[in-house]
């Protein structure tokens, strides 16, 4: 299991040793939720702080658009050079156009489905995708409570995935912790993004380790 710190957990008045400590502590993406204050009713980081965070990040970013206009934030973050860019299919009326843009730029691309939003809606972009990000808490804010039926979710999209495109990963970001790690991977997700899970624990590399299962 790969697990990708999110740093809308971290202090941000000590972001540059944040950044170190869960980089340090064995992480092995950076997950980066960015958020617009209109698809979601929150307002997050744009460039300039994720670039510093790029600056001293030794691992690849997962950057999660969490937005309205995708094509615009992509191109913003773009030059940035992610592993990941996401983008929600709730808000795309042309998601292959905009894999195509992310994927151009050399950027790996990824879809996130709402806890709500069937796998099957994205079953004809799964063969053009490098990951899927289930939300297993309502989009926003962290700190949430993990929604349960996001176990079968998973298992569902795993099969679509194994018929059309075995290579795409499966991540999952809300509520992750050592006492769902289990079901999670039983269920063949492959990334877990974790928040308060990690910057609320003593130990970062801890609780890092206690979810690469």
């Amino acid at each position: 299991m790969l697990v990708a710190p999110s740093i809308l957990s971290a202090d941000f008045g000590r972001l540059n040793e944040e950044i170190r400590a869960i980089c340090d502590g064995g992480a092995d993406l950076i997950h980066v939720d960015v958020m617009d204050g209109h698809f979601v009713p929150n307002l997050t980081i744009g460039p300039v702080v994720v670039n510093a965070v790029a600056k001293v990040a030794t691992k690849p970013l997962d950057i999660h658009l969490m937005v309205e206009n995708n094509t615009f934030f992509v191109d913003l973050f773009a030059p940035l050079k992610p592993k990941y860019i996401s983008f929600h299919i709730e808000e795309e009326k042309h998601p292959h156009r905009l894999i195509q843009k992310i994927r151009d730029y050399g950027i790996s691309p990824a879809i996130v489905l709402n806890p709500h939003t069937p796998v099957e809606t994205i079953e004809y972009l799964l063969e053009d995708l490098d990951m899927v990000l289930l939300m297993s808490v309502n989009p926003g804010f962290g700190g949430q409570k993990f929604i349960p039926t996001v176990i079968e979710k998973a298992k569902r999209l795993k099969k679509l995935i194994e018929k059309v495109n075995p290579k795409c990963l499966i991540e999952v970001d809300g509520g992750v912790g050592d006492k769902n790690i289990c079901l999670l991977k039983e269920a063949g997700v492959d990334v877990v993004v974790a928040g308060n899970y990690v910057f609320t624990n003593a130990s970062y590399e801890k609780a890092i380790k206690s979810l690469q299962i």
